[in-house]
């Protein structure tokens, strides 16, 4: 039986959601089989009660392995989009029905290829959808109080430093996730370049919902580079 909103809040407060993504081109992507439902239930048995995953295959496989509740997304490249991660409706179609708890979706205002605003792109989502879950993946300060008054249910920093105007750092956006936790009235997930559990337990000192934490646990090509940078 699929979690409400509330629920699946109150059973990641004060947590750590795992990421668990692989693309192609990546060591442990698989065209035969998914390795992700794996990663993702490892990091259940260390007490994960949520999973962010990339692609249909990889919600579903997820959710029948391990029953937790999943952030569901797709990185997939249009022509005239900047925004890769469940940049059209097609995506949101295809996230709907594979039954994703919560869908996360670019929210920067960079160009989009149909014409539309973030904004109109969310109202349309809303009227198709009007009970779906929104995690809004920003870069901004600005993006992240303009995605909360379009009406998402989750802000996530998830784009910070990934956007050619937002700040380049070898660590996570401490500043970013401060401002948006003092102006926000809807749960802050900290997200990007989290490499270490001091880190985490800093970004929830802030004050976050939750931390999603990604290549430093589930991307073991990062991990080794991280560890060879580190000695060299």
């Amino acid at each position: 039986m699929r979690k409400s909103f509330e629920e699946i809040l109150s059973d990641t407060r004060h947590s750590i959601i795992v990421s668990c993504q692989a693309l192609p081109g990546e060591p442990l992507y698989c065209e035969e089989m998914s390795i992700m439902p794996y990663m993702a239930k490892a990091a259940q048995m260390a007490g994960c009660k949520c999973i962010r995953t990339s692609s249909v295959r990889d919600v579903e496989g997820i959710k029948k392995a391990t029953g937790l509740p999943v952030i569901g997304l797709i990185k997939r490249t249009y022509e005239g989009y900047d925004s890769y991660i469940t940049p059209t409706m097609k995506e949101i179609d295809e996230l709907a029905a594979a039954e994703s708890d919560i869908i996360a979706l670019d929210c920067t205002l960079r160009t989009r290829g149909d014409g539309t605003t973030i904004k109109e792109f969310l109202d349309q989502i809303h009227e198709k959808y009007p009970d779906i879950i929104l995690m809004a993946d920003i870069s901004t300060y600005e993006e992240g109080i303009n995605a909360w008054k379009c009406g998402v249910n989750i802000v996530g920093t998830t784009m910070s430093g990934y956007t050619p105007y937002s700040p380049k750092t070898n660590g996570p956006d401490f500043e970013l996730v401060s401002r948006l936790v003092r102006d926000v009235d809807i749960p802050v997930i900290a997200e990007g370049k989290i490499h270490d559990p001091d880190e985490a337990k800093k970004m929830l000192s802030l004050g976050v919902h939750a931390v999603v934490v990604g290549g430093a646990i589930t991307r073991p090509l990062e991990i080794a580079r991280r560890f060879y940078d580190g000695i060299l």
